[in-house]
């Protein structure tokens, strides 16, 4: 019982914290002049993705690198075929593949590099680095392309900064959510990391398996909650947007910096399914909306039946 009741408080507080955190910076990036095409390809990816960074950081500080691993891989699948799945049921996703070509082949590179480092055994130090150095430069070239281009690329990460408001809250209101939100996210991780550990004990199941369902769900909460609301006003190119964003900071950002922090060991069960999971979620999103096929409902109702098959099969393997 106090291991669910750890892992529910700890969900809550990372919902809650992640969404004043992004709230309070967006905010704040607002009154100190950031321009919002720069707020979409920042702020809101690297919000949204607090949760997972601070998890997965808090997982490999208490030596549980198979949580910190699970975490990541398990929101980036669930992104895909959960997320992208309930905003198709709200709203069908169609979003022309000039807007997403840039970033969807970003993030299949990322993706395609996870197998390539789970090869050599585990992300030294120095990958670590490299993989966070490789995020900063792409955000830089493409805040460079967007404002020549002003493409469809452009356009789609203005519509993220667009979900979270237009009008300003004053400094201190920012200052206070951000505040705010952080303490909830960091507090959220702790008790989370505490609550998934013992459950995966009781359960009889191992930390990976943990770390990639209940963990990687909870933690892909804002990313829902900005998509479904983004997707009940019409702005169905938004949970697209999200995902590819989340997706590509997961890998680099949060996997970057944890390995730069922790040298982080891969399981051989992640290399032996799970990171091929996540590829062939990836492949699958990639060639309906390259191809220009969108996700209607039915593809959403696919997307989610399939994700309910394989964490169905992870705790009964």
């Amino acid at each position: 019982m106090t291991a669910w009741l750890l892992t529910a408080a700890g969900l809550v507080l990372l919902f809650a914290g992640g969404e004043m955190l992004v709230r309070g910076a967006a905010g704040l990036a607002r009154r100190l002049g950031v321009p919002p095409l720069l707020i979409g390809l920042t702020v809101v990816g690297f919000g949204t993705s607090a949760p997972e960074l601070l998890v997965s950081l808090e997982a490999a500080l208490r030596a549980q690198p198979d949580l910190a691993m699970g975490n990541v891989v398990g929101s980036n699948i669930a992104n895909i075929l959960l997320i992208l799945g309930v905003s198709a049921l709200v709203h069908p996703i169609l979003v022309p593949a000039t807007g997403i070509r840039r970033d969807a082949l970003a993030v299949l590179a990322a993706t395609l590099l996870l197998p390539a480092l789970a090869l050599t055994g585990t992300i030294a130090a120095w990958q670590g680095g490299a993989m966070v150095a490789l995020l900063a430069g792409y955000i830089a070239w493409s805040y460079r392309a967007d404002i020549r281009a002003r493409n469809g690329g452009a356009e789609l990460h203005l519509h993220e900064a667009d979900e979270l408001g237009t009008a300003p809250l004053p400094a201190w209101r920012s200052l206070l959510h951000l505040a705010l939100g952080l303490a909830g996210v960091l507090l959220g991780a702790r008790l989370l990391v505490s609550g998934a550990v013992d459950l995966a004990r009781a359960m009889g199941v191992s930390e990976a398996v943990i770390g990639l369902t209940l963990v990687a769900v909870g933690t892909s909460l804002p990313e829902l909650a900005t998509s479904v609301m983004a997707a009940l006003r019409g702005h169905n190119d938004v949970a697209l947007g999200n995902v590819l964003g989340s997706n590509l900071f997961n890998i680099l950002g949060i996997l970057g910096v944890t390995a730069a922090v922790v040298p982080l060991p891969f399981n051989p069960r992640l290399l032996a399914l799970d990171l091929w999971v996540m590829l062939a979620a990836t492949l699958a999103m990639l060639a309906l909306f390259l191809g220009g096929r969108g996700l209607s409902r039915i593809g959403g109702v696919v997307f989610l039946l399939l994700y309910a098959g394989y964490t169905g099969w992870l705790f009964a393997a």
